[in-house]
């Protein structure tokens, strides 16, 4: 079977946008020949800055011929619907129809059409050009004299060239000719644009793949990975040092050179004053470069530097890493400003006497400082929710009222709360945003502030999705309850909720956040107390739904158990997970079938408007079974009380267990529609029992299977 080579060559493609391109380029590809009858047997794509390559494999020669029978008319039906029928069969005559025969209804033409199967490269040469010219790029550009002609290609960079070969190994492929923005495709690739300019012939992907490399380009971006992450590791372990891990950097370096070739820079142990955090984030940020350590991470961060460069200098890469090592040197010099410049007083400490004032805050204090700057600036948060420092207040007030609920101390949460956003007018967090809070907890050390406050200005935003660690101290789970509660509460009190995929605010990811502090901190909170909205708590709701099932519960066990005014998040996970533990039991199992068959009874009954007793009359309770019922369903309920009052939901289950024999017995031998109107009264308001005794613990009409 023949295989396909495909590669669109351009300027240097954005590193955040190869992998999807590649991606893109695939499916468009293979969903194209899929939709023109094609099939292959498989197909990989491939990415470097300056290309994006297809490999398909075992793709069909041709289509195939396609037989279709098309219904027309009556052969007696008036002749315009016959001229009808040939012009769209595509007929000369009513001589090329067939005719078929129907016992009903009667003779009626039929075209047999034939539509042949088409070459493949003609089909390639019919779709690639407009795929090309209407690929998904986030941005693209016009380029060139062209670039002014109406409806000329737009690209992402300049597109240089176009490679596109087809056929089988055993034979010459042949090019697969169309033309897309006046570049014609052809069999010729491009290598290095500085070690290896010049022009390259290709038959198919092997020898392309091996003509590049001589080329000096790593066509695999994962090999490009593992080349640089094992260079790396090899280069600072030569220096009793070890590259600090980030995936996310290599993935993005592996994107910027298609020859990759690792180096080690070096900048004064000056700067490493700086916290790690910053000297990392810097180097990271402006150069694209990996930090070190000394190995097993005892020390801190070393002064060299790990960087990528896309040649082989003659020099082994000396003035390379000379030059970016000055780069470095630079952006280090502005972080130490920064830095220092944090720690010391504000030019204008007498205007902040008012906001110090008010906030409780002491001006002697640098990181105090910053908070009252922000106070005085008067920056707002939300046009309809008030200033920064407005919001500071509403959530140091209630960090104190969550504090003794979370087992913190109510004065070290309202001074963690008032310090939590100081950062944000301070140097380091202006040049770097993403270190807001980091930057709060080093300042707050540097002025002595106490541990748990120190980490609640840290941690007061996690945690920001799925995968961030949840605080764990008291003090820093009060700061970011609050953080977040004061957010959601405020929002829904301006009716800015989120709608369908929309949610600018991030309010999911505030209330999936107040979620996991709860759930994996074991906390019992009211959140009804919190939260005067009633459908915030149907919000909360939802996500609490998603956050157990992606934990594994199953979503009617939830449904079963929650109610309109659950607001103890807690509770309603250890009733989920105690009520699954006993449906996974025979007992569970078949109390839910005698369960339901009451609740259907009652159901069938009560729409009938037979009467049900008010309470059971022992009296009236002749047969042994429904006497034994009775008896079970009053210790039952005596044992489900205890065991509710305690919170004990295994011993409510057990409780509940207790009912399952004397129920499957009672429907055996009792008929529940005596004849008698006194005793199927009775009956009914014993099966009630049955339906409100379930209850406490869960919705059973609610729960599959």
């Amino acid at each position: 079977m023949p295989d396909l080579l495909l590669e669109l060559r351009s300027e240097e493609i954005p590193a955040r946008m190869q992998r999807k391109a590649a991606g893109d380029l695939k499916k468009l590809v293979t969903d194209g020949l899929v939709a023109a009858g094609l099939t292959y047997e498989g197909a990989r794509e491939y990415w470097t800055p300056r290309r994006l390559t297809l490999d398909i494999r075992g793709l069909e020669a041709r289509s195939r011929d396609v037989h279709e029978e098309r219904k027309g008319p009556r052969t007696d039906a008036p002749e315009k619907a016959i001229e009808g029928f040939l012009k769209g069969a595509g007929l000369a005559s009513i001589a090329e129809a067939h005719v078929h025969s129907d016992p009903k209804k009667g003779d009626f033409y039929v075209a047999h059409l034939t539509k042949p199967g088409r070459p493949t490269e003609a089909i390639l040469a019919e779709m690639m050009p407009q795929i090309i010219r209407d690929f998904p790029w986030p941005k693209s550009m016009r380029w060139g004299a062209a670039s002014s002609a109406p409806g000329s290609l737009r690209w992402v960079r300049p597109l240089q060239s176009i490679l596109c070969t087809f056929g089988p190994e055993t034979e010459e492929p042949v090019v697969v000719d169309f033309e897309a923005g006046g570049i014609r495709s052809g069999n010729l690739t491009y290598g290095h644009r500085f070690h290896a300019p010049e022009a390259i012939r290709v038959r198919r992907f092997d020898d392309y793949v091996e003509k590049l490399e001589k080329a000096f380009v790593v066509l695999d971006a994962e090999r490009r990975k593992e080349m640089i992450r094992h260079d790396a590791e090899n280069l600072a372990f030569a220096k009793g040092l070890e590259v600090v891990p980030d995936e996310a950097l290599l993935e993005e370096v592996s994107g910027l050179v298609e020859w990759p070739v690792v180096l080690m820079g070096a900048f004064e142990e000056a700067f490493l004053a700086i916290p790690p955090e910053v000297v990392q984030l810097t180097i990271r940020a402006n150069q694209k470069c990996f930090v070190t350590r000394r190995q097993g991470g005892e020390g801190g961060l070393s002064n060299s530097f790990i960087l990528v460069s896309n040649i082989e200098a003659s020099d082994g890469g000396a003035e390379i890493a000379r030059g970016n090592g000055k780069v470095v040197r630079a952006r280090l010099s502005d972080a130490l400003y920064f830095w220092q410049t944090d720690q010391g007083d504000l030019p204008d400490l007498a205007g902040l006497k008012g906001s110090a004032e008010s906030l409780g805050l002491d001006l002697a204090r640098p990181l105090d400082q910053r908070m009252a700057k922000l106070d005085a600036l008067g920056v707002t948060f939300h046009a309809k929710l008030g200033t920064q420092g407005e919001r500071v207040r509403r959530i140091a007030k209630l960090a104190a009222e969550i504090a003794p609920r979370v087992g913190a101390d109510p004065a070290l949460a309202t001074r963690a709360a008032l310090l939590a956003k100081a950062d944000l007018t301070t140097e380091a967090v202006g040049e770097f945003p993403e270190l807001q809070g980091l930057m709060g907890r080093y300042y707050a050390a540097l002025q002595g502030e106490d541990a748990a406050v120190q980490t609640a200005i840290e941690e007061h935003y996690k945690p920001l999705g799925p995968s961030d660690r949840v605080p764990s101290d008291p003090v820093a789970i009060a700061v970011a309850l609050a953080d977040k509660l004061d957010t959601l509460v405020g929002f829904w009190a301006i009716d800015e909720k989120p709608t369908g995929s929309k949610d600018p605010y991030a309010l999911r990811r505030a209330a999936l956040g107040v979620i996991r502090l709860v759930l994996e901190n074991r906390l019992r909170l009211r959140l009804g107390l919190m939260m005067p909205a009633g459908d915030l708590l149907a919000f909360f709701h939802d996500r609490l739904k998603v956050q157990l099932r992606d934990s594994g519960a199953r979503h009617d066990l939830v449904d079963a158990v929650l109610t309109p005014e659950s607001d103890d998040l807690l509770d309603v996970t250890r009733r989920v997970e105690a009520l699954a533990a006993f449906l996974a039991t025979e007992d569970g199992q078949n109390l839910l079938a005698g369960t339901r068959r009451a609740a259907n009874i009652l159901a069938a009954e009560e729409k009938k408007g037979t009467h049900v007793a008010v309470a059971v009359d022992p009296t009236l309770l002749t047969e042994p079974e429904e006497i034994a019922l009775a008896v079970a369903i009053d210790q039952a309920e005596s044992e489900l009380a205890t065991a509710l009052a305690s919170e004990s939901y295994a011993a409510a289950m057990a409780a509940l267990a207790k009912l399952r024999g004397p129920v499957d017995a009672f429907f055996d031998k009792v008929l529940v529609n005596a004849e008698d109107a006194a005793v199927r009264a009775n009956r009914l308001a014993l099966l009630t029992r049955i339906r409100t005794a379930t209850a406490k613990v869960a919705d059973f009409a609610r729960i599959a299977g």
